[in-house]
Order: structure tokens, then C-alpha cells, then sequence
């Protein structure tokens, strides 16, 4: 079911589940405001978890420990390309009689297990913002397997139109269609997707080629079965490099290279942060210090990725220049 934005398809997914008010939604906290806005907007809870150490999708592990009674679906977000640990929440939800909705917003093509993302729980969504590997401008979609839920997702992004009269409207709906000329370009994008990818992955290449000799950079990981599609070529600045992430930030802009940060952990965030008040999650909150993303677009090309990793390595060497 094809949407007028991303968030719009978390909307959409979870509207369809008939939460009532009060009923919890596990998600990381290590994501998007997104995850958070489309529980909210169905007057459901965001309960938080902490981010893996490693791959920084969502600690699996702590899913099973969140489950509490008024639990009602699981939000996995695949963080920037990097697919989520499926099977521990595929089981929990199983056990527990849980809905697994899935952010696949980053993840167009990743894999876990041989499994597409967006394809793993009842129901997945894709974002097709500008940014995306592919991209509509706005836009986005709705993917399941099931057909009931198919039926209720198409209805709702209508205005709830009834099927069997005109104009008449049972219960509340969403105008989340997306636009012909929309569609138009991200078909041919789709077209492309197996070229997209590989050139996403040979620029990972080169960053991984220019960057590994670099002390105080965690460059990002590919866990084993898992296919990471590196939305963004992401990274985690430490003291070792000899300077700090924004100050980094800083220095490569003046040479010319746009970075962005990492998000903001959802219990930081002020609008939240009252619910939150106390809860820690420190894997989260490190990541949301110390990482930024470097410039990644299958337009880019090996030289390219040189120059920036060149840019880096002298950054370093002269902080450790003046540390001497």
C-alpha cells in the first residue's frame, strides 16, 4: 500500500491493530521520533529499549524483559541498513501473542536470514523520503502478507470510503495516498534497486579501505547471515582520534564534507522527556554522543570516499600533532 510519507506508513500499520488507550508498543529507543509519533497518534505508549552494542538496531535481548501486561506489538527498526536480530522478537511475539511491526524506512533490500526486511512481521514499513536508497521525494508503504490486514491498511489510507456506497464513512481514515507521479519515479528506482545496492556496498568498501587504519573511529559492522544495505556509512567518533565528533564535524565541513549526527535517543527528546524521566539506556545515549554519518549516495564513487577518508587522516594527524 503505497503512502504519502514514511511516518505515514508506521501510522497507517499501527492504526490498523485497534490499540486501545494505554496499550504499549516496544521500540527502540536508539531510532527515529517517527516509531514514537506513530504509537502516540493511535493513543498507545512507547515503551523503550536500549540499542545493541554492536550492530545498534535494538537489544533483543531486552525486548523479552519489556513485556509487560498491556504490551501489544513489537517495533523493530532495521537502523541504517542494518537488519534487526529477527528471530528472539519473531519468538517473544509468537509466545506472546504480539504484533511485530517493522521499520524498514533504511532498509530497502536488507536481509536477515535470507528474509527481505519489511517482509519478516505482520507488517512492514518503508520510507521514500529524499534521502532514501529509494526515493519518491515523499513517500512511502505498507507491506504484509496478510490480506485481512491488507484490506483495512487500503481502506483507512482512503478516508475509510465505504465499498459499497459512495461518500459514506463508517469509521475514521487517513488521506495517505500516494500521488501517480510519485509512483512514476520510484518504479524506475525499483527498476534499479540490485545496481543501487552495489554501489552503496563498493562505497562502504572504500570508506572501510581509508578509514580502518584511523585510531578512534568504530566503523559500522555487518553481523554474520544479515545483508546491511549501509543507508548511511555510519560511524562512532572516540577519544582516540584526537578530536571530538562535533568538532570533527566542524573541521570537515570547512574542508567541504557534509556530515549529520546520529539520532537523538527518544527519552532525550524533550517532548518526551518528562514520560521518560530516569530511565537510562547508556548504549543509546553513547551512540546519540559520538556517532555521525559521512556522505553516502550510489553518485559517489571510490576517489570520492578517498578524498574523504584523506580529509579524516590529516584531521587526526594534526590533533595528534598538538596533543604531542
Amino acid at each position: 500500500m503505497a503512502v504519502a510519507s514514511g511516518t505515514a506508513a508506521l501510522h497507517l500499520a499501527v492504526a490498523c491493530l485497534d490499540l486501545e488507550p494505554g496499550d504499549e508498543i516496544i521500540m527502540p529507543t536508539f531510532t527515529i521520533i517517527s516509531c514514537a509519533l506513530a504509537a502516540v497518534y493511535c493513543g498507545a505508549v512507547p515503551r523503550l529499549v536500549d540499542a545493541d552494542q554492536r550492530t545498534w538496531c535494538m537489544d533483543t535481548q531486552a525486548v523479552r524483559h519489556a513485556v509487560g501486561p498491556r504490551t501489544r506489538a513489537i517495533m523493530p527498526v532495521h537502523i541504517y541498513g542494518h537488519p534487526v536480530d529477527m528471530d528472539p522478537i519473531l519468538d517473544v511475539a509468537e509466545e506472546q501473542g504480539l504484533t511485530v511491526i517493522e521499520d524498514a524506512a533504511e532498509a530497502h533490500g536488507a536481509e536477515f536470514a535470507g528474509r527481505r526486511a519489511g517482509g519478516m512481521g505482520l507488517a512492514g514499513a518503508f520510507s521514500f523520503y529524499a534521502n532514501k536508497i529509494i526515493t519518491t521525494g515523499e513517500g512511502g508503504m505498507v507491506t504484509t502478507n496478510d490480506p485481512e490486514f491488507a484490506a483495512v491498511a487500503r481502506r483507512l489510507r482512503d478516508h475509510a470510503f465505504s465499498p459499497e456506497r459512495h461518500f459514506w464513512h463508517e469509521y475514521l481514515g487517513f488521506n495517505y495516498r500516494m500521488t501517480n507521479l510519485q509512483a512514476a519515479v520510484g518504479l524506475a528506482q525499483t527498476e534499479r534497486l540490485d545496481e543501487i545496492l552495489a554501489a552503496r556496498r563498493r562505497l562502504r568498501d572504500a570508506y572501510d579501505r581509508g578509514l580502518r587504519g584511523v585510531p578512534g573511529l568504530v566503523l559500522p559492522t555487518e553481523a554474520p547471515g544479515v545483508r546491511n544495505v549501509f543507508w548511511m556509512y555510519a560511524l562512532r567518533v572516540t577519544p582516540a582520534l584526537g578530536l571530538g565528533r562535533d568538532e570533527l564535524r566542524q573541521e570537515l565541513a570547512r574542508r567541504g564534507v557534509e556530515t549529520r549526527t546520529f539520532f537523538v535517543p527518544m527519552h532525550l527528546q524533550p517532548i518526551y522527556f518528562e514520560q521518560f524521566r530516569g530511565q537510562r539506556f547508556p548504549v543509546a545515549e553513547a551512540l546519540g554522543a559520538s556517532g555521525l554519518y559521512l556522505p553516502t549516495s550510489e553518485a559517489l564513487d571510490e576517489a570520492d570516499a578517498r578524498w574523504i577518508c584523506d580529509q579524516i587522516a590529516e584531521l587526526h594527524e594534526q590533533a595528534s600533532g598538538r596533543a604531542a
